[in-house]
């Protein structure tokens, strides 16, 4: 049964007894509440029941549900998600990818899949397919069935996104809409067989999480959720009450993501100029002075060719200790730090985020979190060979 954290209604009072009680609809709380007479009645408990059971019946052939949760927002959810999305499917596991930013999609965008359309089919509303690794054109097709290629797992995305009408379009939707599409995504898309749903949220613990909460415990459980923070204390104020909200409906903590943990881009060599995307140059801090190339000359030519910043984003003497010790406080997983890549942020800004998830420094250290990911799923680090 679902407890009574999960299966509160989004717009319920405070003090709720939640639709299972006997007191539903009958206690004090209850005299203002607008789901009163559903509740007294019975019929919101069984309509609850009615779509966490035909939620559980859609993804009954998906093993595992992991959600991607922040207290704050701009710390990089729908980039962790999508590079997760991408790590899994290239070691071989078939993933899908749900992003329920209803009022902020940004996934279609990173994985070059925005013209992307959603047709309905008689299984359901077939998600769209994203190319896992780097191609010509949007990086995507509309076929779920697109073959990624021997000894490539798939890749398949939904998202509000492919729904409007015109992207910059803004999606103006009391809580009741955006629940109601979530319900859709969850039981009326042909997820099909997957090894991996994960499913990528917006900041704070509102109406998509509840939503989420009182739909996947009943009988399809997520397997837990990854949270992912910055190092400053502002985002992990908002962090924490993240984690209040996993302890209050029950949805376990498989670890913590430090993302954008420091600065790390390659130094301009002869070749590059130093103002290109993601490239740093070396200065004379008395004067401003470019000195790369006087740097890079006086130095072996290996190291010189591989050379990279490496800067950190809290001031010296800061005392904090980031995510990793908010999760060493709270007795959670440390899933690792992943530092600010320039190639990663061009990457999702020109929709080709496939092109990044190889062998940059955001790359490598994304791709050791889903190292840990799979280990606690007992999960093999490939699944085809």
């Amino acid at each position: 049964l679902m407890s009574a954290a999960t299966e509160l209604p989004a717009n319920a009072p405070a003090a709720c007894p939640g639709p299972s009680s006997a007191d539903a609809g009958k206690a004090s709380p209850c005299a203002t509440c607008p789901n009163r007479t559903a509740c007294a009645d019975g019929s919101l408990k069984a309509a609850l029941s009615a779509d966490a059971a035909a939620v559980a019946a859609n993804l009954a052939n998906v093993r595992h549900v992991v959600l991607v949760l922040s207290g704050k927002g701009g710390v990089g959810k729908s980039t962790v998600s999508a590079q997760m999305a991408l790590h899994l499917a290239r070691r071989g596991f078939d993933v899908g990818l749900l992003d329920v930013d209803i009022c902020g999609p940004s996934v279609p965008r990173m994985l070059g899949v925005e013209s992307g359309s959603v047709l309905m089919t008689a299984s359901g509303w077939e998600p769209v397919a994203a190319a896992v690794h780097e191609t010509s054109g949007d990086g995507g097709s509309d076929n779920a069935d697109a073959d990624m290629g021997d000894g490539v797992g798939s890749l398949v995305v939904m998202s509000s996104g492919f729904l409007l009408p015109e992207k910059d379009e803004a999606v103006v939707w009391r809580g009741p809409r955006k629940n109601g599409l979530i319900k859709q995504f969850l039981k009326d898309v042909a997820w099909g067989e997957l090894d991996f749903l994960i499913i990528d949220t917006p900041p704070g613990t509102s109406d998509e999480h509840i939503s989420l909460a009182q739909l996947l415990p009943h009988g399809r459980s997520a397997d837990g959720a990854v949270v992912v923070s910055t190092p400053q204390e502002v985002a992990l104020a908002d962090v924490r009450k993240e984690l209040s909200f996993c302890n209050k409906v029950s949805v376990p903590v498989l670890g913590v993501v430090e993302n954008m943990s420091r600065l790390v881009a390659p130094v301009a060599t002869a070749q590059q100029s130093p103002t290109s995307t993601g490239i740093a140059m070396l200065v004379d801090s008395r004067d401003g002075r470019d000195v790369t190339q006087q740097v890079l000359a006086a130095l072996p030519a290996d190291l010189a060719r591989h050379l990279a910043v490496s800067v950190g984003v809290l001031p010296p003497g800061y005392d904090g200790d980031g995510a990793a010790g908010m999760a060493k406080k709270y007795g959670l997983n440390f899933l690792g730090s992943v530092p600010l890549d320039p190639s990663v942020a061009d990457a999702a800004e020109r929709g080709c985020l496939a092109r990044a998830v190889g062998g940059s420094a955001g790359a490598r250290a994304l791709g050791a979190v889903v190292d840990q990911i799979l280990k606690a799923q007992g999960e093999p680090a490939h699944a085809r060979v």
